[in-house]
C-alpha cells in the first residue's frame, strides 16, 4: 500500500514581514495611505475625527480573527446573509381555512387546463428506412423522393 503525505497547515498565511502576512500588511498600507490623504487635505479637526475611525477599521479588519477566520470574511458572510438568507421563515398570515380553499382552487385549474396532444410517429417501412439510410450515408446530399 502506498503512502501518501498529507500537507498540514494550509490554512496558515505566510509571514513576509515578522508576524504580519502579506494580507496584514497590504490591509495595514491602504489605512496608512488613507490616514496620508486624510492629514494632506483635510483640516486637523477632520483629520482626528476620521483618522481614528480609519485606524480602527484598519486594524480590526488586518488582526482581528473571529472563529479562527479573518474579520473580512465575517463581514463578507454577513452581506451575503443580508442580501440572500438561507433560513426561511414562515409568517402565518393565513389561515388553515385560507389555505385548504388555494390548494382546492389549483387542483380545479389543473383539471380545467388541456392535456398535451399525444404525437404518434408514423411507422416506418422498409422502403423508407432504407431511403433514410441513404440521406445519411450521403451527408444529406441526397434529399430523398418527393412524396
Amino acid at each position: 500500500m502506498q503512502q501518501f503525505v498529507v500537507p498540514q497547515f494550509i490554512d496558515v498565511e505566510s509571514k513576509i514581514i515578522g508576524p504580519i502576512t502579506a494580507r496584514q500588511f497590504i490591509e495595514s498600507l491602504a489605512g496608512g495611505l488613507i490616514l496620508f490623504l486624510l492629514y494632506r487635505f483635510a483640516n486637523f479637526g477632520i483629520f482626528l475625527v476620521f483618522g481614528i475611525i480609519v485606524v480602527v477599521v484598519t486594524f480590526v479588519f488586518a488582526f482581528i480573527k473571529i472563529n479562527g477566520m479573518p474579520f473580512h470574511y465575517l463581514v463578507l458572510n454577513m452581506l451575503q446573509t443580508f442580501r440572500k438568507p438561507g433560513l426561511r421563515v414562515w409568517n402565518k398570515e393565513l389561515s388553515d381555512q385560507d389555505i385548504r380553499a388555494i390548494l382546492a382552487a389549483e387542483k380545479e385549474l389543473a383539471k380545467e387546463e388541456k392535456k398535451p396532444e399525444i404525437t404518434t410517429k408514423r411507422p416506418i417501412i422498409k422502403g423508407s428506412l432504407a431511403e433514410i439510410s441513404l440521406i445519411v450515408d450521403t451527408g444529406g446530399a441526397y434529399k430523398g423522393e418527393a412524396k
